[in-house]
């Protein structure tokens, strides 16, 4: 029962839009948080070296403070931020989607939890399902037999 919920769309999009509310209001408020967030549909630009990019765990938590927090906006569906990351403080602007905020954490507590757990179709599976349609079609129509299956 609990898996419909979680794994269901809706709830995902009422979670995305708890999250943005949330953070609009510590915005408002000037408070400095941090984002728990999946890390593997979180985009670096520029792309981090391998050797930072590999540190980061599965979970992976970003603290907004400082010259980050002041940077940090939404942007469509994506939590935006400016920040350095390892020894060299090496630049990059991260670009993660609210869906996949897992977590916001305000004096080491946290006070929000997304508890969604839904798989958006990415556009190469809806590629390859669309090819399969078509796949399949053409070799349905490629038979003689199948005409009689077909309005007129």
């Amino acid at each position: 029962m609990l898996e419909r919920i979680i794994e269901d769309k809706k709830f995902a999009k009422l979670m995305q839009n708890s999250i943005e509310k949330l953070v609009i209001y510590l915005f408002e408020r000037e408070q400095n948080f941090g984002v728990l967030c999946k890390i593997d549909r979180v985009v670096f630009d520029p792309e981090l070296p391998k050797s930072i990019k590999d540190e980061f765990r599965l979970m992976t938590l970003f603290f907004l403070a400082g010259y980050t927090f002041e940077t940090a906006r939404i942007v469509e569906d994506d939590l935006v931020f400016e920040a350095g990351f390892g020894a060299d403080n090496f630049g990059s602007v991260v670009s993660v989607p609210m869906v996949d905020i897992v977590q916001i954490i305000v004096d080491e507590t946290p006070i929000f939890i997304n508890l969604s757990n839904y798989k958006q179709e990415t556009s190469k599976e809806a590629k390859t399902d669309v090819c399969g349609v078509e796949n399949s079609m053409t070799s349905f129509l490629s038979n003689p037999e199948n005409s009689k299956f077909l309005k007129k």
